[in-house]
């Protein structure tokens, strides 16, 4: 198990995940394991960015997975979206230039 996940263990993360955690507690965390000494100041800013970029990384994720679920229901619900409308729009301009340059013939 790599530190990361022993640390993450360590404060009880696997069940919430860590997205729900502020940057202050996870600073807050890692100042009392240095005090402890069960890691280096060193080892504490390198836990802080690592669970913050775990923390992103999560959170890039669900908003992907929300995204993708919103778009497939709209679709399903025979919503019209915006691009729709913009390539009906581009659709109807081509086909009145060609009525219209068939009219002047």
């Amino acid at each position: 198990m790599s530190e990361m996940s022993d640390m993450v263990r360590k404060m009880g993360l696997f069940g919430i995940g860590v997205i729900s955690l502020t940057q202050e507690k996870i600073e807050e965390f890692s100042q009392e394991m240095i005090k402890k000494g069960e890691m280096s100041k060193e080892e504490g800013k390198k836990f802080v960015n690592d669970v913050l970029k775990e923390k992103e990384k999560q959170m890039k994720d669900i908003e992907h997975k929300i995204n993708k679920r919103v778009k497939e229901t709209l679709e399903k619900s025979g919503v019209v979206m915006k691009s729709d409308i913009s390539a009906l729009e581009r659709k109807i301009e081509k086909l009145e230039k060609t009525v219209h340059s068939m009219a002047k013939k």
